[in-house]
């Protein structure tokens, strides 16, 4: 009987994770363009290669005013930071 809970909890942990898997849970009619996240990057001094979508969020790969190379991702509505990474 303890093989089977712990089986089912970890089917249920595993299922739940799939479906969360988007950091960002935004209707694409409400995104703004990634020209003005752009914008906003760039009047910050961040220096922009690509801003693309990924997990339900815009994904910025940059150079931060710091001169660190980051991965960033974005709130497409809000365009508020969400996570940032630095590549290793």
């Amino acid at each position: 009987m303890r093989i089977f809970i712990s089986l089912s909890v970890v089917l249920i942990v595993i299922a739940n994770h799939a479906f969360a898997s988007e950091k960002c849970h935004v209707p694409v009619a409400d995104w703004q363009p990634r020209t003005t996240l752009r914008m906003k990057l760039e009047g910050e001094g961040w220096k922009v290669r690509t801003i693309h979508a990924e997990d339900g969020c815009y994904e910025a790969f940059a150079v931060n005013p710091n001169g660190q190379t980051v991965e960033a991702s974005f709130n497409p509505k809000s365009l508020e930071t969400v996570e940032v990474r630095v590549p290793q």
